[in-house]
């Protein structure tokens, strides 16, 4: 007799260990704001109610997960918990070299010293804030290749992270092979709205790197996510287990590396993968000088254990239905509320269109970051703008050049709030909403040259009154 599909979706955990929340007034949260120069990431963790900055490193992590740390290995080389990392990243993977790093940004810049430089370009589907700025930090460029229709974000389209072949293909003709460092997957694809990638497209994308003689890479800070909007979208995937799509998209890459902060649950880790041996060597001198011996690239022991067990735990199937179907629901609630989104919903957070949310605001007022902090101001919760202050460029006359987007990304930890938090999301951002013609934007005071959204100071444009 088959179980019954029970409607309601419940949390497959139970809370173990709780951790108070940051009640403030507004009076207090409005001193915080500009203290912090309008800039949420400046705003101090014990001034926030939920956070939605970011879901990297901000997961909680399970019994088994800690148990796994108390067997961490210490020793400075050749530690047991390198091999316990390696052998389940080669499980996963296929590649052969395993090179452990502190997160996914440490991959980026190990990796891309060696294979970027004047003159060389990298081709994605989208790349994000830390992967463009260290191509860029090398001298070579970043050039984004989203398929059509991926930046309309009222559209529902089943894959809008998927690279356009077509244009990847010409670029790669039109560049001359020599010139393209790699091909570059994101997935899920962040910068468009955590958008999966399809197994297809992912396959074509192999066939034109080989074509070309160009190293395909992926970036897999959520590969699991992916796998499973893989598993629900995709003609042919519905009776494959998340783990058997997941080695099927590793199969069609040279390389990949992760920021094992976000799908694997852990506080701080990640990892670089590679079967190309002269590139490997390459990677380890340049990781020794930055990162540490190569058996533990910056992680104590117990970060590798933990590490280990969480690439496990991202794949199961009991887990990856609650995940999905609470993003879906904090996209339900939204939508019904007349918040425009990033639609459809993806695999860890939810998008707000602040472009179409707040028409009267300028890219040069940057409405996603005005947005951003009124839901602050609002409530305590913190989110992060995907928009012209993170994306945006400068002319040659100073002038702003605004992105292609305007988002506010509402990044939700794994395994740490609950529905009522996400009822009360809901609650607030629909409040929000019936005031957005009253939102004012915002002016840029300073910013440094790279990831200048980590560190700006803004002001309101007009006098606050």
């Amino acid at each position: 007799m088959n179980e019954r599909a029970w409607k309601t979706i419940i949390e497959p955990f139970k809370v173990k260990v709780v951790e108070p929340l940051a009640f403030t007034t507004r009076a207090e949260r409005e001193a915080v704001l500009r203290e912090a120069g309008w800039n949420l990431f400046k705003v101090p963790a014990d001034k926030v109610l939920i956070d939605l900055l970011t879901d990297s490193g901000t997961s909680a992590m399970s019994a088994e997960q800690w148990s796994a740390m108390m067997r961490g290995d210490e020793s400075y080389a050749g530690a047991r918990s390198f091999f316990t990392l390696e052998a389940e990243v080669r499980g996963l993977t296929g590649l052969k070299h395993v090179l452990p790093m502190h997160q996914g940004r440490a991959a980026e810049r190990v990796l891309f010293k060696a294979t970027g430089g004047p003159g060389k370009v990298f081709l994605s589907n989208s790349h994000f804030d830390t992967t463009r700025a260290n191509i860029e930090a090398t001298g070579a460029e970043a050039l984004d290749l989203p398929v059509p229709g991926a930046l309309d974000f009222g559209r529902p389209a089943p894959f809008k992270g998927d690279v356009d072949l077509a244009a990847l293909d010409a670029k790669i003709a039109e560049l001359g092979a020599s010139r393209v460092a790699m091909i570059i997957m994101t997935l899920t694809n962040n910068s468009l709205g955590g958008q999966p990638v399809s197994l297809a497209n992912l396959r074509a994308a192999r066939e034109i790197s080989k074509r070309h003689k160009v190293p395909l890479f992926l970036d897999v800070a959520r590969f699991a996510e992916n796998s499973w909007l893989v598993k629900l979208r995709e003609k042919g995937q519905a009776d494959r287990t998340p783990t058997e799509i997941a080695r099927e998209a590793f199969s069609y890459c040279d390389g990949c590396w992760m920021s094992s902060k976000k799908d694997a649950f852990v506080n701080i880790g990640g990892f670089l993968a590679l079967n190309n041996d002269a590139l490997a060597k390459s990677c380890r001198d340049e990781m020794i000088l930055g990162e540490g011996f190569p058996t533990y690239g910056g992680l104590a022991g117990r970060d590798l254990e933990a590490l280990a067990v969480g690439l496990r735990e991202a794949l199961d199937e009991h887990y990856l239905r609650y995940r999905i179907r609470s993003i879906e629901y904090l996209g339900d609630g939204l939508r019904k509320a007349g918040v425009p989104i990033v639609e459809p919903p993806g695999g860890h957070a939810i998008y707000i269109d602040a472009r179409r949310l707040l028409p009267h605001i300028p890219p040069q007022g940057y409405p996603a970051q005005a947005l951003a902090c009124e839901l602050y101001l609002t409530a305590g919760v913190r989110s992060v703008e995907i928009g012209t202050l993170m994306f945006g460029r400068r002319g040659p006359s100073g002038e702003v050049l605004p992105a292609s987007m305007e988002l506010v990304r509402l990044a939700i930890p794994r395994r740490a709030y609950t529905q009522s938090h996400v009822d009360f999301l809901i609650e607030v951002m629909a409040d929000v909403a019936t005031r957005a013609k009253d939102i004012k934007p915002l002016r840029l005071v300073e910013a440094p040259a790279r990831l200048g959204h980590f560190t700006a100071r803004l002001e309101p444009a007009v006098a606050e009154g």
